[in-house]
C-alpha cells in the first residue's frame, strides 16, 4: 500500500493550460510554447488497474494532444497493443496528426522517443516505458528541450 506521502506528486506542466482553461475560461489563451517559460519539459502518468480502464482515463489526454493547434505531431512511441487504430478511431483521437513509432532493430524504444524529441517534428511525444530510470528521466527532458517540444512518460501497471 502506497503512503500518503507518495501520492503527492507535482501537477503535470503538460496539463496546467487544459486544467486552467477548463477550470477558468477567461484567462489568457495557453501559450504556444510551453517549454520556453516551463522548465519542465518531461511528465509523466503512473496508471494502474484494468488495461481497458486505463485506455479510458488516457483517451481524453491522447484526444486533447492530437487536437493541438501546434502544426506538429503528437507522436506515440512503442504504444501497448491495445490502442490500436481502432482505438484510436473510436477514441475520437485525430489520427491524420498522429504518428506511431516502434523502434527497428537493435534501437531502443527510449532512443527512438529520444531522436523525436530532438528531431522537433513533434509537439509532444508520449513513450510507454518502464521502469523508467532517473538517468532516462533526464535523456528525455533534454532531447525534449533541444527539440522545443513536450515529452509523456506513460506507466501502466
Amino acid at each position: 500500500m502506497q503512503s500518503p506521502q507518495s501520492l503527492k506528486r507535482m501537477q503535470l506542466p503538460l496539463f496546467e493550460g487544459l486544467i486552467a482553461s477548463a477550470v477558468t475560461p477567461l484567462l489568457k489563451p495557453v501559450v504556444a510554447s510551453p517549454w520556453q517559460e516551463n522548465p519542465e519539459a518531461f511528465s509523466e502518468i503512473s496508471l494502474r488497474g484494468a488495461a481497458g480502464h486505463c485506455l479510458n482515463l488516457l483517451a481524453p489526454i491522447l484526444r486533447e494532444l492530437s487536437q493541438n493547434n501546434d502544426a506538429r505531431w503528437l507522436s506515440l512511441i512503442a504504444p501497448p497493443g491495445s490502442l490500436t487504430q481502432t482505438w484510436l478511431r473510436e477514441a475520437g483521437l485525430n489520427r491524420e496528426r498522429i504518428l506511431l513509432l516502434h523502434p527497428r532493430g537493435k534501437q531502443s524504444a527510449l532512443q527512438l522517443a529520444q531522436d523525436a524529441l530532438k528531431l522537433g517534428r513533434s509537439h509532444t511525444v508520449v513513450s510507454w516505458l518502464q521502469p523508467l530510470q532517473q538517468h532516462a528521466r533526464e535523456q528525455l527532458e533534454l532531447a525534449a528541450r533541444q527539440g522545443k517540444a513536450q515529452s509523456l512518460n506513460i506507466s501502466l501497471g
